[in-house]
């Protein structure tokens, strides 16, 4: 049997595609990028056209997939079909997947990882860098301490300032009093 694309007794099924692209340098979600699957036989045979949402996600694409029965049973036949994916974005590198795998029935998730093309404001973004792990650098001794420490539960924890969570908002009631004095006699 021919797995040609097109024909149409060979791909009676379908099966999903979606993309998750995001940005290597901040790991932010990339809204706009545009997403051309194409026929992996033929790069100008562009079967689908999406573009990514503000999460960076795309459409769900249905795609024409080999019958789910080429999958329960060995052969020379393949359960599959493959596409070749292009992924385009403003200021970013292009990226090309050629081989992405499409069986029926199923979703194919690519999560997709754009590199900032030089001298943009992605490219000049602030870098982090998380230092090696204790296990394999040298750091200052840790504070000795002792091994056993005794604990005196009193059933209450009292604090010594008053904590506010970050992150939590707090609102305040003000009570006005008229100025009075006092006066002693």
């Amino acid at each position: 049997m021919s797995h040609d694309l097109y024909a149409a007794k060979d791909m009676p099924d379908r099966g999903f595609f979606q993309a998750n692209i995001t940005s290597r340098r901040t790991s932010r979600p990339i809204a706009g990028a545009k997403i051309q699957i194409r026929n992996i036989n033929d790069a100008n045979d562009i079967i689908e056209e999406t573009e990514t949402n503000s999460a960076g996600k795309s459409d769900l694409i249905t795609l024409p997939a080999p019958p789910l029965e080429y999958s329960m049973m060995p052969g020379t036949d393949r359960p599959y079909s493959t596409y070749s994916i292009q992924i385009t974005a403003p200021n970013f590198e292009p990226v090309e997947i050629s081989g992405a795998e499409i069986l029926s029935g199923q979703t194919a998730l690519q999560n997709t990882t754009l590199i900032p093309k030089p001298n943009t404001p992605e490219a000049n973004e602030e870098l982090f860098v998380i230092p090696p792990h204790t296990l394999y650098e040298k750091y200052p001794p840790k504070i000795p301490e002792e091994e056993i420490k005794t604990i005196e539960e009193t059933g209450e924890i009292v604090l010594s300032r008053v904590v506010i969570p970050a992150g939590v908002r707090t609102t305040c009631n003000i009570l006005m009093v008229p100025n009075t004095s006092y006066h002693r006699s």
